[in-house]
């Protein structure tokens, strides 16, 4: 290993115990307002009830809030669902639905990332899509990680990273799983996929709005 090799390497070790250093000294942030509660009850021509997870569920996903409906209109229905998970809680969930699916019986068919525009922004934002089949029945979901309020992020490896650097710079990480779901039949896949991302669009530009305070 050269001199400067070993200097670079030293002084990027030196970094990462200060920054761990720091982090550790501060005070970690609490939820004092969850605010999701709010979100509104009609998006796009859909209208909301609310929907329940048995209590095992609500304790094996331990978040600071749970958001859960069925948004409904004359041409079908989606649910909605969003875990958030304050700095306290490490900003996010360890539950995936590439592992709950097949848990719960559903056999995954496709998956693949989609892309979501919203009217606030000209570019898109890429989602994950997977569609999954059970007795004759397909999920059509769309999902994805929310850091921040503001961060939107596909992958978990991703949300570490925006989490990390949250923490760092403002002092919280906290985050959410977000999920948009329809049970339909095949001839209904692809158009069910098309008002799903619609929709996605729509909480991704609410959601910064109605975002949980931590102090």
């Amino acid at each position: 290993m050269s001199n400067k090799t070993f200097l670079f390497s030293l002084l990027i070790l030196i970094l990462t115990v200060v920054m761990i250093g720091c982090l550790s000294v501060r005070q970690v942030p609490v939820v004092v307002q969850t605010n999701l509660e709010k979100l509104p009850r009609e998006i796009g021509g859909y209208s909301a009830i609310d929907g329940t997870f048995p209590e095992s569920v609500y304790k094996e996903l331990n978040s600071d809030k749970n958001i859960y409906r069925h948004y409904r209109n004359g041409n079908g229905d989606l649910s909605l669902y969003i875990g958030y998970y304050g700095t306290a809680k490490g900003g996010r969930t360890g539950h995936n639905p590439y592992a709950c699916l097949p848990g719960a019986g559903w056999s995954i068919m496709e998956t693949k990332m989609v892309n979501v525009g919203t009217k606030d922004s000209t570019s898109s934002t890429r989602l994950n899509y997977i569609r999954a089949r059970r007795d004759g029945v397909n999920t059509v979901m769309v999902h994805w990680y929310q850091t921040g309020g503001t961060t939107v992020v596909a992958t978990g490896i991703r949300q570490n990273i925006e989490r990390f650097r949250g923490r760092l710079l403002h002092n919280r990480n906290d985050g959410a799983f977000v999920q948009i779901t329809a049970q339909v039949q095949d001839e209904e896949v692809e158009s069910t996929l098309r008002k799903i991302k619609d929709f996605s669009g729509q909480v991704i530009e609410l959601l910064p709005k109605y975002w949980p305070v931590e102090e």
